[in-house]
């Protein structure tokens, strides 16, 4: 056989002088490739013919996209220009650079081997190795489990010739406020769409939003905690989108809460910081001092209460709306969990009592029902009343009658309740046997009467703004309050996601039925709703994660019913 002067580039030798197949021929070749197309060709370690000037890919499905090849099987026996065909060897690149091949696996068990240049980014080695697994987006890890930074080189990164990683992918996080969404995406990154004033727009910050563990929002903006404990934040000012004041501070961050329009983080420390609308908690200069050990934070609509690690409780924000707990402070000693409604607390504490503050209209006061507030294990809240729910199963009601407040027309009803769920101004109750009392506004779901004989075998309930969605044992739903016509399709439903004034329900085979105002529907993007895992909602649009990572938004655009 033939063998060819050996091809030279930039003085570094690419191919082996030793004929790897018989001679093969290749009909007119494309135009000749250049030193930075050989070096993407390599980099797919795909086979090529070489001729004294000349090089064509012999396995066109391997080569980098852009390149204009050739395939193996068109070729013509009677162009002679072709000598030899040889394989690329992933030990040399262009420009005299060494390149690695390095294996990549996922936890599935799905492997591939890639190869890259050391002057290639570590995101070049991700994307090409996402692309080799059909995989979503995600994050390279080494052999220790150390997440390799996407925007380093491989050399820097420390990536060796032959090494093992794993591409690890997150499940997709959905935040909302308002009216926008941000998704945090399987590799880290976040993606954000809607009204650009209530944290749809995140440009301002993309470079920093890298490696985010989690989100919290406001009704206007995002916060972000970063993998090194740092925070980015966007969206409008007023609602805590600048946190430039306090940013130094922010360091460590372990947990983040947010009121209507201020964030709290806790440190590792136990310290927090805030920022955001100072009277709505976004300034806790007052009690910083106090702010040691905290071990978690509750928020109403403006202000905030943390539970420090010995049960003692700190509040700031609005004095009045739950902000100020001076007149019950001596009582708050081993608090276990709180519970807000719009502008009150209720400090659930270790021997079963119950101590509010805030709003006395608004469920901030709890003295006519104090002997009763015994032996408590959970309470629930709508805009301006609570509900908690006894250790024998009954319930205590207090705050605005309007918003349930006062449950005396069915006190005799609530026996054996399980759990309850309430909207702005309602309760409903699931009772042991499956049924449900209800009671509040009859108008915002208070009145279940015209579909009470349905009400049976009840597994969950889901709460809109103003109406109920019951999800029974057979997998069917019974709705009041709202109009309701998909009866026929709502079948085998796993669970309901509301927004203000609509449902989304995903079936048994990851499927979605929608109803609520119109706009809220879902039908343009029907199709794409398959394998449907999880549904995220704004005041007025959805937004579904498919198992495959992807994210369909429908709804009210000005809403995030739209990426565009």
């Amino acid at each position: 056989m033939y063998m060819p002067s050996t091809r030279l580039l930039d003085g570094e030798q690419f191919l082996t002088e030793r004929p790897m197949l018989p001679l093969l021929s290749i009909k007119s070749l494309a135009p000749k490739l250049d030193n930075y197309d050989m070096l993407k060709l390599l980099q797919t370690g795909g086979r090529a013919i070489a001729t004294d000037e000349r090089v064509v890919a012999l396995d066109s499905k391997r080569a980098a996209s852009g390149l204009n090849v050739v395939p193996r099987d068109q070729y013509n026996d009677q162009d002679s220009e072709i000598k030899a065909l040889y394989q690329f060897m992933p030990v040399q690149c262009a420009f005299g650079k060494l390149g690695h091949a390095v294996e990549v696996g996922m936890l599935s068990g799905t492997r591939t081997t890639v190869n890259v240049g050391l002057d290639d980014e570590v995101e070049t080695l991700k994307k090409r190795a996402q692309t080799a697994l059909g995989a979503g987006k995600g994050r390279l890890l080494d052999s220790c489990g150390r997440v390799l930074d996407a925007r380093a080189d491989i050399k820097t990164a420390g990536v060796q010739n032959g090494d093992t990683l794993t591409l690890h992918i997150n499940q997709v996080q959905l935040q909302a406020t308002t009216s926008a969404f941000a998704a945090v995406l399987g590799d880290g990154s976040v993606v954000t769409w809607g009204a650009v004033d209530r944290g749809g727009d995140s440009s301002a910050v993309q470079d920093q939003l890298n490696n985010v563990q989690q989100i919290q929002a406001t009704y206007g903006a995002f916060a972000a905690i970063l993998a090194d404990g740092s925070v980015a934040t966007w969206g409008e000012d007023l609602f805590g989108g600048d946190s430039s004041a306090v940013q130094d501070q922010l360091k460590n961050v372990q947990q983040i809460q947010a009121s209507c329009t201020a964030f709290a983080a806790i440190l590792g420390d136990g310290s927090v910081v805030t920022w955001g609308n100072d009277s709505s908690g976004g300034d806790s200069r007052a009690v910083r001092d106090q702010l040691r050990n905290v071990q978690q934070i509750q928020a109403n609509d403006v202000a905030f209460a943390a539970i420090l690690c010995d049960g003692s409780v700190v509040t700031w924000g609005e004095p009045h709306r739950g902000g100020d707990s001076s007149t019950v402070q001596d009582q708050l000693k081993n608090v276990q969990q709180i519970q807000a409604s719009e502008d009150a607390f209720a400090a659930i504490l270790c021997d079963g009592s119950v101590v509010t503050w805030g709003d006395a209209g608004k469920g901030g006061d709890s003295i006519a029902v104090h002997d009763q507030l015994k032996n408590v294990r959970h309470i629930q809240a709508s805009e301006r009343a609570f509900a908690a729910i006894l250790g024998d199963g009954s319930v205590v009601t207090w705050g605005a009658a309007a918003w349930g407040g006062d449950s005396s027309a069915v006190q005799d009803q609530l026996r054996n309740v399980q759990q309850i769920q309430a909207t702005h101004s309602a309760f409903a109750a699931i009772i042991g046997d499956g049924s449900v009392v209800t009671w509040g506004h009859a108008g915002r779901g208070g009145d279940s009467s015209a579909v009470q004989d349905q009400l049976t075998s009840v597994q969950q309930i889901c709460a809109s703004n103003n109406a109920f969605a019951a999800i029974l044992g057979d997998g069917s739903v019974v709705t009041w309050n709202l109009a309701f016509c998909h009866g026929e399709q709502l079948k085998n439903v796993q669970q309901i996601k509301a927004s203000d004034i609509a449902f989304a329900a995903i079936l048994g085979d990851g499927s979605v039925v929608t109803w609520g105002a119109v706009g809220c529907g879902g039908s343009a993007v029907q199709d794409q709703l398959k394998n449907v895992q999880q549904i995220q909602a704004t005041e007025e649009a959805f937004a579904a994660i498919l198992c495959d990572g992807w994210v369909v938004p429908w709804g009210e655009v000005c809403a995030g019913g739209a990426m565009w």
